[in-house]
């Protein structure tokens, strides 16, 4: 079964000096935890994702009227900053590969099944 690992962070951590060397550190341990995944061949895809203030968001309202906005959907203080999708076998497999994902202090890493058609 596939599931998707969505990383939340608040991109506000990684701004000025020390907020771009914590990127840096996360980001070599991002790259050794994909080699780990596809070595154990669970890795399906994954990337980072540019900014929150890149994101546009097609909102649709009452009548299937559709209005665009800038930015992510939610507002909350951690932005979706990544994904990694696997394969694994059910969601406690899915689960050790989630708890390995570098995050900083406060980041978040959900966990969903995807539906497949």
């Amino acid at each position: 079964m596939q599931y998707m690992l969505l990383i939340y962070e608040p991109e506000s951590a990684y701004k000025g000096e020390a907020g771009q060397a914590s990127l840096i550190e996360i980001v070599g341990k991002h790259m050794a935890l994909s080699a780990q995944m596809r070595e154990a061949g669970v890795m399906v895809s994954g990337d980072g994702l540019q900014g929150a203030d890149t994101a546009t968001t097609v909102s649709t309202g009452p009548g299937g009227a559709q209005t665009l906005h800038d930015g992510p959907f939610a507002e909350t203080r951690e932005q979706l900053g990544g994904y990694y999708l696997i394969e694994a076998d059910d969601l406690d497999a899915a689960l050790g590969w989630a708890r390995r994902i570098p995050v900083i202090e406060g980041g978040k890493v959900e966990v969903r099944p995807v539906m497949t058609y």
